[in-house]
């Protein structure tokens, strides 16, 4: 008969094995709006950002998934391969654009940067809306700019009761369980070097 100790080890060494073999990574489709046509791509679900998780607060990549308004970050997140990095347990702050936002920009802007050769230029423009904190709209007005996730800073205008973060207005702010999603009416643009 094995000891007691030995029995434990054997019974959680095959628990483990059951809860390693029993994870999928599987590819997943992702199609992001760009002037009426659907661009889809391949995309391969590794990482913490692809856990489900039913029980804890949205996190910043899940909130701007679950809004509609959001669609054409997300189809941009998911090219540039950031999902994961918003899933960190930050604090994030996240400038989010609307869709109107990303339409916004010059014809052919939005389906160039969403194709596989210009995933670097694509990545750093995400970054660019993504700061390290999680500061009410309120607490922003005290700042005059703010140091970015691609090693840029942005400079933050206040005009009476409204915070532009890179000349983006922000709309609304939505907390996240890794900071917060401030929504923005435009997207910003790093400076070019």
């Amino acid at each position: 008969m094995f000891p007691t100790t030995n029995l434990k080890t054997l019974i959680v060494s095959f628990l483990m094995l059951g809860v390693l073999f029993s994870c999928k990574n599987e590819p997943k489709t992702a199609t992001a709006p760009t002037n009426g046509k659907a661009v889809t791509k391949e995309v391969e679900q590794q990482g913490q950002a692809f856990i489900a998780d039913d029980g804890s607060t949205p996190n910043v990549l899940q909130i701007a998934m679950g809004s509609p308004d959001h669609s054409t970050l997300v189809a941009a997140v998911q090219a540039a391969e950031l999902e994961n990095a918003l899933v960190n347990a930050g604090p994030l702050m996240v400038f989010a654009p609307t869709n109107e936002a990303f339409a916004a920009l010059p014809a052919g802007t939005v389906e160039d940067l969403l194709k596989p050769e210009n995933k670097d230029a694509l990545a750093n423009i995400l970054k660019y809306h993504v700061t390290a904190g999680n500061y009410s709209k309120e607490f922003l007005m005290k700042f005059k700019k703010l140091g970015q996730a691609n090693d840029q800073n942005v400079a933050v205008e206040v005009v009476g009761d409204d915070v532009f973060v890179g000349g983006a207005k922000i709309l609304a702010s939505v907390p996240a369980g890794n900071g917060i999603v401030h929504v923005v009416d435009k997207v910003i643009l790093p400076p070019t070097e």
